[in-house]
Protein backbone atom coordinates (compact mmCIF):
# COMPACT_ATOMS: atom_id res chain seq x y z
CA UNK A 1 0.00 0.00 0.00
CA UNK A 2 2.76 2.22 0.70
CA UNK A 3 4.48 1.77 -2.32
CA UNK A 4 1.69 1.95 -4.21
CA UNK A 5 1.36 5.67 -3.05
CA UNK A 6 4.65 6.59 -3.18
CA UNK A 7 4.96 5.51 -6.68
CA UNK A 8 1.42 7.23 -7.70
CA UNK A 9 3.14 10.81 -6.10
CA UNK A 10 6.41 10.25 -7.78
CA UNK A 11 4.70 9.91 -11.01
CA UNK A 12 2.81 12.79 -10.84
CA UNK A 13 5.76 14.68 -10.03
CA UNK A 14 8.12 13.72 -12.73
CA UNK A 15 7.04 15.81 -15.56
CA UNK A 16 7.18 18.99 -13.11
CA UNK A 17 10.24 21.46 -13.28
CA UNK A 18 13.06 20.72 -10.69
CA UNK A 19 13.03 23.98 -8.12
CA UNK A 20 16.70 25.64 -8.33
CA UNK A 21 17.47 26.28 -5.15
CA UNK A 22 19.53 29.54 -3.90
CA UNK A 23 23.19 29.19 -3.29
CA UNK A 24 24.17 29.72 0.14
CA UNK A 25 24.73 33.19 1.55
CA UNK A 26 28.23 33.99 1.43
CA UNK A 27 29.47 35.35 4.45
CA UNK A 28 32.52 37.57 5.21
CA UNK A 29 34.92 36.17 7.79
CA UNK A 30 34.99 37.12 11.48
CA UNK A 31 35.87 40.96 11.94
CA UNK A 32 35.93 44.24 13.69
CA UNK A 33 33.46 45.60 12.17
CA UNK A 34 31.29 41.96 13.09
CA UNK A 35 31.91 42.47 16.37
CA UNK A 36 31.41 46.17 15.79
CA UNK A 37 27.92 45.26 14.38
CA UNK A 38 27.17 42.79 17.12
CA UNK A 39 27.86 45.25 19.71
CA UNK A 40 25.18 47.73 17.93
CA UNK A 41 22.52 45.18 16.88
CA UNK A 42 22.36 44.00 20.42
CA UNK A 43 22.26 47.63 22.28
CA UNK A 44 19.32 48.62 19.81
CA UNK A 45 17.56 45.50 21.13
CA UNK A 46 18.40 46.71 25.02
CA UNK A 47 21.23 44.30 25.49
CA UNK A 48 24.21 45.70 27.42
CA UNK A 49 27.69 44.02 25.39
CA UNK A 50 31.28 44.37 27.98
CA UNK A 51 34.64 43.45 25.31
CA UNK A 52 36.71 42.13 27.79
CA UNK A 53 40.37 40.42 26.87
CA UNK A 54 41.23 37.16 28.13
CA UNK A 55 40.33 34.93 31.98
CA UNK A 56 41.97 37.35 34.29
CA UNK A 57 40.28 40.45 33.34
CA UNK A 58 36.82 38.71 32.69
CA UNK A 59 37.41 37.55 36.75
CA UNK A 60 38.44 41.64 37.59
CA UNK A 61 35.24 42.66 36.18
CA UNK A 62 32.84 39.83 36.82
CA UNK A 63 33.31 40.10 40.76
CA UNK A 64 32.46 43.86 41.49
CA UNK A 65 29.77 43.30 38.75
CA UNK A 66 28.22 39.89 40.75
CA UNK A 67 28.97 42.08 44.36
CA UNK A 68 25.75 43.88 43.33
CA UNK A 69 23.27 41.01 43.46
CA UNK A 70 22.03 38.73 46.50
CA UNK A 71 22.92 35.55 44.71
CA UNK A 72 23.68 34.14 41.52
CA UNK A 73 22.27 31.00 39.66
CA UNK A 74 25.11 29.55 37.09
CA UNK A 75 24.60 27.49 33.52
CA UNK A 76 26.11 23.74 33.67
CA UNK A 77 28.87 25.30 30.93
CA UNK A 78 30.45 28.38 33.13
CA UNK A 79 33.53 27.29 33.29
CA UNK A 80 34.48 26.80 37.14
CA UNK A 81 36.67 30.01 37.01
CA UNK A 82 33.79 32.46 36.07
CA UNK A 83 31.85 31.55 38.77
CA UNK A 84 31.63 34.37 40.99
CA UNK A 85 32.04 34.78 44.86
CA UNK A 86 28.69 34.48 45.57
CA UNK A 87 25.66 32.47 47.61
CA UNK A 88 24.94 29.79 44.74
CA UNK A 89 20.81 30.32 44.59
CA UNK A 90 18.31 28.21 42.83
CA UNK A 91 17.35 30.39 39.26
CA UNK A 92 13.54 30.99 40.47
CA UNK A 93 15.35 33.05 43.16
CA UNK A 94 18.23 34.02 42.22
CA UNK A 95 18.56 37.84 41.28
CA UNK A 96 21.05 37.03 38.14
CA UNK A 97 21.87 33.95 35.79
CA UNK A 98 25.17 33.29 34.28
CA UNK A 99 25.23 31.49 31.28
CA UNK A 100 27.90 30.37 28.08
CA UNK A 101 26.78 30.77 24.82
CA UNK A 102 27.95 28.64 21.86
CA UNK A 103 27.92 31.28 19.25
CA UNK A 104 26.44 35.01 18.91
CA UNK A 105 25.12 36.62 15.41
CA UNK A 106 26.15 39.72 14.89
CA UNK A 107 23.65 40.64 12.15
CA UNK A 108 20.94 40.27 15.07
CA UNK A 109 22.92 41.17 17.96
CA UNK A 110 22.03 37.58 18.91
CA UNK A 111 23.53 35.04 20.72
CA UNK A 112 22.88 31.61 20.57
CA UNK A 113 22.66 29.37 24.24
CA UNK A 114 21.87 25.67 24.45
CA UNK A 115 19.25 23.75 26.42
CA UNK A 116 21.70 21.75 27.90
CA UNK A 117 22.82 24.69 29.89
CA UNK A 118 19.53 24.88 31.65
CA UNK A 119 16.70 26.99 30.59
CA UNK A 120 15.74 28.21 33.86
CA UNK A 121 19.07 30.11 34.36
CA UNK A 122 18.70 31.62 31.08
CA UNK A 123 14.95 32.56 31.71
CA UNK A 124 13.97 33.03 35.04
CA UNK A 125 16.53 35.68 37.08
CA UNK A 126 15.38 38.87 36.26
CA UNK A 127 19.35 39.69 35.22
CA UNK A 128 20.97 37.17 32.58
CA UNK A 129 25.01 37.69 31.71
CA UNK A 130 25.70 35.40 29.34
CA UNK A 131 30.03 34.71 28.28
CA UNK A 132 30.67 34.29 24.58
CA UNK A 133 33.88 33.73 23.41
CA UNK A 134 34.99 36.48 20.34
CA UNK A 135 35.81 33.73 17.95
CA UNK A 136 32.29 32.69 18.37
CA UNK A 137 31.03 35.63 17.10
CA UNK A 138 29.53 34.71 13.13
CA UNK A 139 28.62 38.11 10.71
CA UNK A 140 25.37 35.62 9.90
CA UNK A 141 22.72 33.38 11.15
CA UNK A 142 23.55 31.23 8.28
CA UNK A 143 27.44 30.78 9.17
CA UNK A 144 26.35 30.27 12.84
CA UNK A 145 24.48 27.47 12.08
CA UNK A 146 26.90 25.77 9.74
CA UNK A 147 29.67 25.98 11.90
CA UNK A 148 28.06 24.97 14.89
CA UNK A 149 26.20 22.06 13.17
CA UNK A 150 28.52 18.97 14.32
CA UNK A 151 27.75 20.42 17.94
CA UNK A 152 23.93 21.68 17.90
CA UNK A 153 21.98 20.49 20.37
CA UNK A 154 18.59 19.33 19.96
CA UNK A 155 17.17 22.42 20.86
CA UNK A 156 18.75 26.53 21.27
CA UNK A 157 17.71 29.43 22.41
CA UNK A 158 18.20 32.21 20.36
CA UNK A 159 18.17 36.00 22.34
CA UNK A 160 18.58 39.16 21.20
CA UNK A 161 18.17 41.04 24.16
CA UNK A 162 15.98 41.57 27.38
CA UNK A 163 12.79 39.84 28.08
CA UNK A 164 9.78 42.66 26.61
CA UNK A 165 6.22 42.59 25.24
CA UNK A 166 3.85 44.94 24.23
CA UNK A 167 0.86 42.06 24.42
CA UNK A 168 -1.44 44.46 26.69
CA UNK A 169 -2.58 47.74 25.67
CA UNK A 170 0.15 48.20 23.33
CA UNK A 171 2.87 49.51 26.17
CA UNK A 172 6.17 48.33 26.34
CA UNK A 173 7.01 45.75 29.24
CA UNK A 174 10.24 44.43 29.90
CA UNK A 175 11.05 41.33 31.97
CA UNK A 176 7.52 39.73 31.28
CA UNK A 177 9.00 36.08 29.92
CA UNK A 178 12.44 36.47 30.75
CA UNK A 179 14.96 39.01 32.00
CA UNK A 180 14.49 42.50 32.13
CA UNK A 181 18.57 43.36 31.73
CA UNK A 182 20.65 41.02 29.43
CA UNK A 183 24.57 41.78 29.67
CA UNK A 184 26.86 39.76 27.09
CA UNK A 185 30.48 39.84 27.82
CA UNK A 186 32.82 39.52 24.64
CA UNK A 187 35.91 37.29 25.72
CA UNK A 188 39.01 37.66 23.54
CA UNK A 189 41.91 35.58 24.22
Amino acid sequence: MRERILGRIQRALEHRPKTALPEPLAAPGLSTEALALFTERLSENGGEVVRLTGLEATRAWLEPFAQTFAGVAVGQNVPPALHPQRPPMPPEEAPLGISWAIGAVAETGTVILTSQEGRRVQLLPPVHLVFVPEDQVYPTLFEALEALKPHLPSAIGLHSGPSKSADIGQIMVKGVHGPGRLVVAVISK
